[in-house]
């Protein structure tokens, strides 16, 4: 993994590689910059340069530009005119409301997808990308493990078929900040959180409603616990 350096300041060098495209190359960097923002590897207040991330994702600079585009319409990111971009900071009161948000919705969804089982062929590729998630989580690459995540949830809600459910979950989990999951990661306390990726699986596939709904908001609670401060929960 390569270290990049930011437009706006010599010393603050962040650390991106995209995990490789199973898409196009603008979705791809949707994808990577995302996970990126949600890992705090990109910050607010620090320039970052379009050609720069470019890259070092090894790509060409017009889809990763396309990428920042599409991120600013989501309100994830704004321009700095002649210069790049730079993430909008999130205030503790909006990450509270998204949080809530979320709970309303997942919760009840995977209650709902405990009652309607999981197929062997759903089980395997939601179980590959619970494992993908662990393994980030092992070696400490956050925007790889966020990447996985957003996938697996983006995966596991589409089961129900409801595409607006899916895009709705998706923007609120792109807007969060988890900037306390580096520091897990480096004591070792982040794969606890990520096992519960396949913990959520079994429960589903066996069927058990409230398992999957009490254990899914804890994994949502997360969010503003340890992700967010970097402490293990006790």
């Amino acid at each position: 993994m390569t270290r990049l350096l930011s437009s706006g300041d010599a010393d603050d060098k962040l650390v991106l590689q995209s995990t490789g495209s199973r898409t196009s190359l603008r979705d791809e960097a949707i994808m990577t910059l995302q996970a990126a923002i949600i890992a705090g590897e990109l910050r607010p207040h620090v320039v970052y340069s379009a050609p720069t991330l470019a890259a070092q994702l090894r790509m060409s600079a017009t889809p990763v530009r396309e990428a920042v585009l599409d991120l600013v319409k989501e309100g994830l990111v704004e321009t700095v005119r002649n210069k790049g971009f730079r993430v909008v900071e999130l205030a503790a009161a909006e990450l509270d409301e998204l949080t809530e948000l979320r709970l309303l919705i997942e919760v009840p969804s995977v209650r709902n997808l405990a009652r309607r089982g999981l197929a062997d062929g759903e089980y395997k590729m939601l179980k590959q990308l619970a494992g993908q998630i662990e393994r980030a989580a092992v070696r400490n690459d956050m925007v790889a493990h966020n990447k996985a995540d957003l996938e697996f949830h983006t995966a596991l809600l589409g089961l129900l078929g409801n595409k607006t459910l899916v895009t709705t979950v998706q923007s609120l989990r792109v807007r969060s900040r988890l900037y306390g999951m580096s520091a897990l990661a480096d004591s070792g306390q982040l794969l606890p959180t990520s096992h519960e990726h396949t913990e959520l699986l079994d429960l589903i596939r066996e069927g058990d409603a409230a398992g999957a709904a009490r254990l899914m908001r804890q994994h949502i609670g997360h969010v503003r616990g340890s992700w967010a401060t970097g402490a293990p929960e006790q």
